[in-house]
């Protein structure tokens, strides 16, 4: 094959990527991650939204370097991405988890991990020495359970591995209608399984209670469900006094709330002790609440909320460069990637993750680059605009 055929066969947007993935992953497990909620009507909103917004490129500006590089935490990371946690990486590759997260090791950018992965939190802490501290930080997703003390192992686990900061999801008292899980039930395949938590019992293999939940087709029969759930069911009892206040008691890692969405919720989060919150509406998968905003939508009011107080980390959609830019252009200091990471996985494993991040680091780059600004700090609401109302001229922010 010759070098210009050979080359002509190589990715070079994250869609691309996302389409090879379709074509290698089984259809319920594709299904399982690139579809939301009820109509999934959000999910589509979010990429709309990020279209609407147009970039206002500025000339005659010497942008012969440019600065891609942010601090969050007190570590400086080479643009602001991030991997956001994203459930039973197994299924997209043999190696999974850890696949990602030597992907993100090399290119030195922050993971989180899922508490639902299919590879132990141990595990992945050892093939990348996160207790390096020379290296970016790895923080740890929890879903507390009813019964919080059964989270504390868990926590303990994670600290003493070496994880840096909870993520502690907020949008999931209960999950939400996902159809497409209801009509095909995803099950792991023979010999995976949820590397956080006990085996299941040989012959014994049935799904979560939250799925259980999930399935009942009534409020009376919801209601039994819950009543014999157990204390390992996500809370749905998770309240501002006691939550945040009970976390900073058992571990010292930083806590992150993710699955923030109004301004009021925001300003709750700094007034009871978080360390900095996720705008997301699960993970840009709306796979909790349908017909809710786009998170880029509701970033700005919660960015001015905020105040530069703790760091505002932002989550949904994203697929290019240009959607960073535009994410910080609205405040965001760190933004986080999802199914990207697992597309990159489908694609070419931990190579796979690493092309999907060189794509996006080079075109935020260019975009910086084109937009006339010459370091993160310089992306301000004034790089964007919007159509005027009769779809004629642009308005600034």
């Amino acid at each position: 094959m010759s070098q210009k055929a050979a080359s002509s066969t190589v990715p070079i947007t994250v869609m691309e990527i996302e389409k090879i993935a379709k074509t290698r992953l089984p259809q319920n497990v594709y299904d399982y991650y690139a579809c939301g909620a009820d109509e999934q009507k959000a999910m589509h909103r979010n990429a709309y939204m990020f279209d609407k917004l147009l970039i206002r490129p500025r000339v005659m500006v010497n942008v012969s370097h440019v600065d891609t590089s942010t601090t969050v935490f007190g570590k400086r990371y080479p643009f602001p991405v991030a991997f956001a946690p994203s459930a039973m990486q197994k299924l997209c590759h043999p190696r999974g988890e850890l696949e990602a997260a030597e992907a993100a090791a090399s290119v030195g950018l922050s993971m989180t991990l899922s508490s639902q992965s299919t590879t132990s939190l141990e595990d992945v802490a050892d093939a990348c020495n996160i207790s390096n501290r020379d290296g970016p930080d790895f923080w740890f997703q929890l879903y507390l359970t009813q019964d919080p003390e059964y989270s504390r192992e868990l926590i303990k686990r994670a600290e003493a591995a070496g994880y840096t900061a909870i993520v502690l999801t907020v949008d999931t008292p209960i999950l939400g209608n996902r159809i497409n899980e209801r009509k095909t039930p995803l099950v792991l395949p023979e010999g995976m399984h949820l590397g956080n938590y006990a085996q299941p019992k040989q012959g014994i293999k049935g799904p979560a209670i939250e799925r259980v939940f999930l399935n009942a087709h009534t409020v009376d029969e919801a209601n039994e469900i819950m009543k014999k759930a157990g204390p390992t069911m996500h809370s749905s009892c998770m309240t501002w006094q006691e939550t945040i206040p009970w976390l900073h008691s058992v571990t010292n890692m930083k806590i992150i709330l993710k699955g923030i969405m109004t301004e009021e919720d925001a300003k709750l989060a700094v007034e009871h002790g978080a360390d900095a919150i996720v705008v997301s509406n699960h993970g840009g998968s709306i796979r909790q609440l349908d017909l809710v905003p786009a998170t880029v939508e509701v970033l700005p009011t919660i960015a001015d909320a905020v105040a530069g107080r703790i760091p505002v980390i932002f989550d949904g959609g994203v697929r290019r460069g240009s959607d960073v830019f535009k994410a910080i252009a609205l405040g965001a200091d760190l933004v986080l990637i999802g199914r990207p990471v697992l597309w990159g996985l489908s694609y070419d494993g931990k190579k796979g993750v690493e092309a999907v991040t060189n794509i996006l680091e080079r075109e935020l780059s260019r975009t910086m680059t084109l937009a006339g600004v010459r370091d993160i700090k310089e992306i301000t609401k004034d790089s964007l605009g919007v159509a005027k109302r009769d779809g004629f001229g642009i308005s600034k922010l």
